[in-house]
C-alpha cells in the first residue's frame, strides 16, 4: 500500500506584474496557509517519506515551508515535469518514484492538481491554494500507479480547517 498528497501550492502574489508566472512569490495569506498545512499535516500524522515540488517558486516555496512546520525529516526534490504538468505527466513522475518510500508528498499546480486526483480516484474535487487530497493506492510500487486506481482518503482545504474549532 503506497500514500499519495498532492497539494497545490499556496496563494501566490501578483503584485509585480513583470515577473514570469514560473517566479511569482507566495503572498502573506499564502504564507500562513502553507505554515498552517505543514502543521495540520504534523498534528493528524500525515508525513511523507519524500516531497516532490515543482521547482515554480510558490511551489517550491511551499514544499518548503510544509516540510518545515510539520517537523518533517523527509527529503524534497525538485522536478521540472511538475509546472504546467497534465496528470498523464504527473502519473508519470509518480511512477518514477523509489519504492522504499511508502508515500509521498506532491506539490504542484492546478489545473494538474486536481486532474491527477480525478485520473487517479474518479472524484472530481477542487483543490484551491494549498489543499492536500491523501491517496491510498494498493499497489507494491509506484510503477504500478495508474489511472482509476486509489481511493480518496481525504481532503483538507485551509480556508475550511481554519474555521474548525480547537
Amino acid at each position: 500500500m503506497k500514500t499519495l498528497f498532492i497539494m497545490r501550492h499556496a496563494k501566490s502574489s501578483w503584485n509585480d506584474p513583470a515577473l514570469a508566472d514560473f517566479d511569482r512569490p507566495l503572498n502573506e495569506r499564502g504564507m500562513a496557509a502553507g505554515m498552517f498545512m505543514g502543521e495540520l499535516m504534523a498534528s493528524i500524522v500525515l508525513l511523507p517519506d519524500l516531497i516532490v515540488s515543482s521547482p515554480a517558486k510558490r511551489a517550491m516555496r511551499t514544499a518548503l515551508m510544509v516540510k518545515e512546520s510539520s517537523g518533517s525529516n523527509s527529503p524534497i526534490q525538485f522536478d521540472e515535469r511538475i509546472y504546467e504538468a497534465s496528470p498523464q505527466t504527473l502519473r508519470t513522475v509518480v511512477s518514477q518514484i523509489q519504492d522504499k518510500f511508502a508515500s509521498m508528498l506532491l506539490v504542484g499546480h492546478n489545473p494538474g492538481m486536481e486532474g491527477l486526483v480525478h485520473d487517479l480516484t474518479g472524484r472530481l474535487e477542487p483543490m484551491p491554494t494549498a489543499a492536500l487530497a491523501v491517496i491510498g493506492i494498493d499497489i507494491k510500487s509506484w510503477m504500478e500507479v495508474s489511472k482509476g486506481i486509489g481511493v480518496l482518503n481525504a481532503v483538507y482545504r485551509p480556508k475550511d480547517e481554519m474555521k474548525q474549532p480547537s
